[in-house]
């Protein structure tokens, strides 16, 4: 794909550690490429990975036939129109929902705002404990649901950006708005998709290759593996707890000075400040740095400004 470096610098990130992605950009920019190219540069399954998922897709009955193993990565797109049941999972005997079976994939949402709230709430908390349990009077089932959230959206009613859009300050804020604080506080990246110039459409320079960037997620991957070898839990850097981003996220005292005034200056969250710590590991890793310096963490800041910048 040609142009859009940065967006393609930031998903790269995101499939490096496995990072939930927000792409807000005017339509036409190549958001919904951009999110459907993503699983070209995801690494591959591991074994236990792969029956784990085989297994849920067995359970809802999607397994092809005569193919007894997944041996793919998950891409799964619901409609805006989904519900809580069908993004979640139910019905009378529970069966698992969209977001299990996105488990070790990714769940792609087109139009975020055009879901309802009341579905998109659901999420907080398997996006947080990577599993969701389901209670019917037949019983209780409890699925895995460890998945890359990547999510698009317009940044405005009409979709152009805040300075040129036609609608109201008001407007503009209520179609924000049906996106919740907490939930974009789960998100760990917030990419603006600007429109692609005419010298690089137009260019003979063709986009980096899938398989190179594959190649530098991959020996990402086997990093965070090694670091993460007494903890089979944690899969990547996106799974950290506190315990992890205390022993594998330390920072020298100029880049805590940095992390406090990026937290004071754009109001961030002490949800926000943990997930600019695991994509600054991240991005170390990419890097192939053992210890987090100051420009990793400033390049993971620019990723959280976003948010503050349109939503206030």
């Amino acid at each position: 794909m040609k142009g859009q470096e940065s967006v393609k610098r930031a998903l790269e990130i995101a499939a490096a550690g496995g990072h939930n992605v927000l792409l807000i950009g005017p339509p036409g920019t190549g958001k919904s490429m951009l999110a459907k190219r993503l699983f070209t540069i995801l690494p591959p399954l591991t074994l236990e990975e792969a029956l784990e998922t085989t297994k849920v897709h067995s359970i809802a009955g999607l397994l092809p036939p005569g193919q007894a193993l997944v041996t793919r990565r998950p891409f799964r797109t619901p409609h805006h129109t989904a519900s809580d049941a069908g993004l979640l999972g139910g019905n009378i005997n529970p069966t698992p929902g969209e977001i299990s079976l996105a488990h070790h994939g990714v769940l792609f949402l087109d139009e975020l705002p055009e879901f309802k709230r009341s579905v998109l709430e659901t999420m907080r908390q398997p996006l947080e404990e990577g599993r969701v349990t389901i209670s019917r009077a037949a019983g209780t089932m409890t699925f895995p649901s460890e998945f890359m959230l990547v999510a698009a959206m317009n940044p405005s009613p009409d979709g152009k950006m805040p300075h040129e859009s036609r609608s109201s300050p008001r407007e503009i804020q209520n179609y924000l708005g049906r996106i919740s604080g907490p939930l974009l506080d789960r998100i760990d990246l917030h990419i603006e998709v600007p429109t692609v110039k005419f010298r690089e459409i137009s260019g003979e320079k063709n986009g980096e290759p899938s398989a190179q960037v594959r190649e530098r997620v991959i020996a990402a991957r086997k990093r965070q593996h090694l670091r993460f070898a007494d903890r089979p839990k944690i899969s990547c850097n996106a799974r950290m707890g506190s315990r992890e981003l205390k022993a594998h996220c330390a920072i020298d005292g100029a880049t805590v000075d940095l992390l406090k005034f990026a937290m004071a200056d754009l109001n961030l969250s002490a949800r926000a400040y943990d997930r600019i710590l695991k994509v600054a590991r991240t991005i170390a890793d990419l890097a192939g740095s053992e210890n987090i310096i100051g420009d990793h963490v400033s390049e993971a800041i620019q990723y959280r400004s976003l948010d503050r910048r349109l939503w206030t």
